[in-house]
């Protein structure tokens, strides 16, 4: 559950450091006073993307800190561990720089934001105060049953079913598209192929021929020079090697100390000579005049030059532009086999998708069943007992990612009347209430133990507020619920109270918010009921709406 939630320089909030315990925990306070502001910092430290006004005016950033008791979630200690960030605790950071940027911590490890929205899926779950009306979005009423059945695994083994189907099938077309251009650029490519073939140029070779070609065509100058400078180093009167000695010799009598060095750098030219002399003799020996070994190689050559210029392309690519056409050349001339093989793996996807499409739909049906009968239970409980609330199926041509299921949410208001589509019979009050009852049962099968309503009882009032309040309190036996609500008769029932409140300081906005003692929340009550003026009826109301709540 939610342990702590440290906020700093957020919007109009400058330092807000709260506590938070077990069960239903009430937030109020007057409009504009920011009572948002809590639920965008649980957003933003749980992946949300963040606004140009998130950072609070002539602050260079801004700070959330959410600290979770993992004691009830295995599921979020168990994705700490397998990415080795500690499981002992959870602690997500996130900073917001003014320049739109970000940086997010888990646990004191820099992490993606990505990791902080699936990490926070595991740790809370947050319903909107406009669930009323997405719920007029037939789109969305599938995803709600999946998630009451606990059906995403499910659902998420269909789509990928779909996903390989899809493909396969797209690959299916594209090869029944042989067209005329096609059938030419395979002729092109088996003519081009066959050219590459025949000239069987091998990956070193193009490098070895002209390296072959400098040395065969300076055949004869090669061994002269090399002779002349053979013969300059050690063969001929007066040759280096020769001089070298000489000089060795007349040092050797002098006997003089000092000229040790000199002695040592004579005898390395020795050597160096005597060691140039022998690779001079050799390269001359591998030499030699090969005419019609040279007119093959530059024949050989032409030809490569030739062929490169008509794909053109430079001489050294040739070899990978050859490989390129024949693995293009297999892909088209196996395309009636590859046709064959991915029809059989069409129609087994085919099969398979038939069979978890049917028994995802089954398993629709029998959630929609149970939730129909919950929610009427509940709209009965809110005033609405003459409802009844109907999930129609209808199936879908083909194929798709989510199934066969043509999935919508209806309501029947009144006995004998047919049920009809909640956006064309439901009033704003009513799609509160239904809204309300579907959140509160499919928050029961929810394995988060944090729930969040931000004023999901909009449009309610009276009575109904006060039932409203019942059922979200008794949510909150198995966990943890924040609920942000304008209503006295929810606020009553929290085992907690916050109050925001908006302070302007030297022109400059503030909102602060505290925990409320029993005066304070029998004062907030009262205001909540009879506005800015307190009467003593007003308190008193408060304070017999405080009392009954605990009983």
């Amino acid at each position: 559950m939610l342990v702590n939630l440290s906020i700093q320089q957020l919007a109009i909030v400058d330092h807000l450091e709260l506590e938070f315990s077990k069960g239903m925990t009430v937030i109020t306070g007057e409009t504009g006073a920011g009572k948002s502001i809590l639920l965008q910092a649980l957003g933003l430290a749980l992946g949300d993307r963040p606004d140009s006004s998130s950072v609070r005016h002539g602050s260079d950033r801004a700070e959330i800190t959410a600290s979770f008791d993992l004691s009830q979630l295995p599921q979020a200690k168990d994705w700490l561990e397998e990415r080795e960030l500690g499981s002992n605790e959870c602690i997500l950071r996130r900073s917001l720089f003014n320049n739109g940027r970000s940086k997010a911590w888990i646990n004191g490890q820099p992490s993606p934001v990505q990791q902080l929205k699936e990490l926070g899926g595991l740790l809370l779950d947050i319903h909107g105060q406009h669930a009323h009306q997405s719920l007029l979005r037939k789109e969305t009423h599938l995803k709600i049953i999946d998630q009451y059945a606990g059906l995403q695994k499910q659902t998420a083994q269909l789509t990928t079913t779909y996903r390989s189907w899809h493909t396969t099938h797209k690959r299916i077309e594209n090869l029944r598209q042989q067209d005329d251009v096609q059938r030419a650029r395979i002729q092109l490519l088996r003519y081009q192929v066959e050219e590459l073939d025949q000239l069987a140029l091998q990956a070193e070779e193009l490098g070895e021929l002209e390296a072959e070609q400098q040395q065969l065509a300076n055949a004869e100058q090669l061994i002269q020079t090399s002779q002349q400078a053979l013969a300059l180093c050690d063969h001929e009167e007066g040759a280096a090697l020769q001089l070298v000695n000489q000089a060795l010799q007349l040092i050797n009598e002098l006997k003089t100390p000092s000229l040790a060095a000199v002695l040592q750098m004579l005898g390395e030219a020795q050597i160096q000579l005597q060691e140039t002399s022998r690779e001079l003799e050799h390269y001359a020996s591998t030499l030699e005049i090969d005419p019609e070994r040279l007119k093959w190689v530059e024949e050989r050559l032409s030809a490569i030059y030739q062929t490169a210029r008509k794909h053109h392309l430079q001489a050294e690519d040739l070899a990978n532009h050859h490989a390129q056409l024949k693995s293009e050349l297999n892909e088209l001339d196996n395309g009636e086999t590859s046709l064959d093989l991915l029809s059989n793996e069409l129609e087994q996807l085919t099969e398979k998708y038939r069979n978890q499409a049917v028994q995802l739909h089954q398993q629709r049906k029998a959630a929609a069943n149970k939730l129909q009968q919950a929610v009427d239970e509940q709209l009965a409980y809110l005033g609405m007992e003459k409802s009844q609330f109907k999930v129609s199926f209808k199936p879908l041509e083909g194929l798709h990612a989510l199934g066969t299921d043509d999935l919508e949410f209806l309501i029947a208001p009144n006995p004998g009347q047919p049920a009809k589509p909640l956006i064309r019979i439901a009033s704003g009050g009513e799609i509160s209430r239904i809204s309300l009852a579907i959140q509160v049962i499919t928050a029961q099968t929810s394995s988060i133990p944090t729930l969040v309503f931000d004023e999901v009882d909009v449009g309610i009032s009276g009575a109904t507020a006060e039932i409203v309040g019942r059922l979200l309190k008794q949510l909150a036996s198995r966990g943890q619920i924040l609920c942000v609500t304008h209503l006295p008769q929810v606020a009553a029932q929290g085992d907690q109270h916050l109050h925001i409140h908006k302070l302007i300081d030297q022109n400059t906005t503030l909102t602060k918010m505290a925990l409320l003692d029993e005066k304070g929340r029998v004062g907030e009550l009262a205001r909540m009921l009879g506005g800015i003026k307190l009467s003593e009826r007003t308190l008193a109301h408060a304070k017999e709406m405080l009392k009954g709540s605990r009983h």
